[in-house]
């Protein structure tokens, strides 16, 4: 009997070149940084000793919510930037985050993507799309599996990362 690869971890399909923002940034450059780069959301970082450590998550949810306000209501004071209309504490994982339990994470929080971060470090994302590949990928291999056997997977481990979230 061949043995199954172990499911993969966040390290092995999380994208590590991430189009970030900061948080004085105006809300208008903001949404321009999403626009030009073809992304719905943005991590906000303070950048310290040349890394870049994650403070908060911006979506074009949030900056449709701050723009349409901002142009119904008027100008707001003080004007919008990146720090007033972000998510702070976002739901994080770390790159050894195993597979099923980001699953569980998304599913759970209906979420689009999620940071990867070390000790507040960002590191990466991982989007629903590279988890549906790395999905797609493992699936593979169980199904191409010689003979075709299945094995059942000792879900305790998993189960109980269900909730567990880094939120450095």
């Amino acid at each position: 009997m061949n043995e199954l690869k172990s499911s993969p971890h966040a390290k092995d399909f999380m994208t590590s070149y991430v189009e970030v923002v900061t948080p004085e940034m105006p809300l208008t450059q903001v949404v321009r940084i999403l626009l030009k780069h073809h992304v719905s959301n943005a991590p906000v970082v303070e950048m310290r000793n040349e890394k870049k450590y994650l403070v908060g998550f911006v979506s074009e949810k949030d900056c449709l919510s701050a723009l349409s306000k901002e142009i119904y209501f008027g100008n707001p004071s003080p004007q919008q930037s990146a720090k007033t209309i972000m998510t702070s504490h976002p739901i994080c994982i770390t790159p050894d985050t195993e597979l099923f339990a980001i699953v569980s994470i998304f599913t759970s929080h209906h979420l689009r993507h999620l940071p990867v971060v070390q000790e507040g470090e960002l590191l990466g994302i991982v989007s629903r799309c590279d988890i549906l590949d790395a999905m797609e990928k493992y699936y593979s291999q169980l199904v191409h599996k010689s003979d075709h056997e299945r094995e059942l997977r000792d879900t305790s481990q998993i189960m109980n990362l269900r909730f567990t979230i880094d939120r450095s």
